[in-house]
């Protein structure tokens, strides 16, 4: 279900209904009360004047829900939408069940439903933790971490990544039977990732990233599908940056002890 299509048509129904009320209806339904007063010689009572002046059902859900559509619209395209968290590809930044804050304008305005950008504000960064609607599917929005920018050489090579050919630096901070916690450093921004002793996990020989193309991947490196195994994430694609976990909720009661800022 596209609820961003179904918010634009109910936006749009709703403001040509209220619309031709004031413009159309409204002005009949006053006529028709002006007439019944000339045709009587006592006046209306408000009983009658109420039944004529009443607005007809659409009319009356229209005027009462266009105002709310609209702006839930516009925050939901412009500002901020929220998004929960389906998979564990990006642990240990994100759990499966957070619910996150995505900032709709960090990348420029797009249109809702087309996407295209109308107003240029920033691009993406590397280390950015990015919503994009995946290239294979696009009804499907899909959340990793920016490693590579336009014109970047990535290669990825017995578990070490590399850009532009230097090896990008990460240090161990906890070690388990089944999985290795590391400090990753992309850029200024410094993170978590998992990688699995166990698994040798893929091999990428070295690929240059397009203009206008980004390349990702989950910080859960051994379990996520990102861009080593389909490829680039045109800026068509691209939805906003995730910036902020509110809540999380895992089937019981929702939790707000863990809210915190996305590095």
């Amino acid at each position: 279900m596209d609820f961003a299509l179904l918010l634009v048509l109910a936006v749009a129904l709703s403001g040509v209904i209220y619309l031709l009320d004031v413009v159309w209806l409204r002005p009949k339904r006053r006529e028709r009360v002006e007439r019944a007063e000339a045709n009587t010689q006592e006046g209306l009572d408000s009983a009658t004047r109420d039944k004529l002046l009443k607005e007809p059902w659409p009319v009356d859900y229209s005027r009462s829900f266009f105002p709310v559509l609209l702006v839930v619209l516009v925050v939901r395209s412009f500002i901020v939408e929220p998004f929960q968290i389906p998979s564990g590809s990006m642990r240990p930044t994100l759990e499966v069940g957070d619910f996150i804050l995505v900032n709709k304008f960090a990348y420029g305005l797009r249109l809702p439903v087309i996407n295209t950008r109308f107003l240029e504000v920033d691009d993406p960064e590397r280390g950015d933790v990015m919503v994009f609607r995946f290239p294979e599917e696009p009804s499907v929005n899909f959340i990793k971490r920016v490693v590579g920018l336009p014109g970047d050489q990535i290669r990825y090579e017995d578990k070490q990544l590399y850009i532009n050919g230097e090896q990008v630096s990460k240090e161990l901070m906890e070690e388990g039977d089944s999985q290795l916690l590391l400090e990753e450093r992309l850029a200024d921004v410094e993170h978590f990732i998992y990688n699995n002793p166990r698994d040798p996990g893929p091999q990428m020989r070295e690929v240059e990233v397009p203009e206008g193309h980004y390349f990702t991947m989950g910080d859960n490196r051994d379990h996520s599908n990102d861009s080593r195994y389909w490829g680039f994430v045109p800026e068509d694609n691209i939805v906003g940056r995730a910036f902020a976990v509110w809540m999380h909720w895992d089937g019981g009661l929702p939790s707000f002890t863990d809210v915190r800022r996305i590095e």
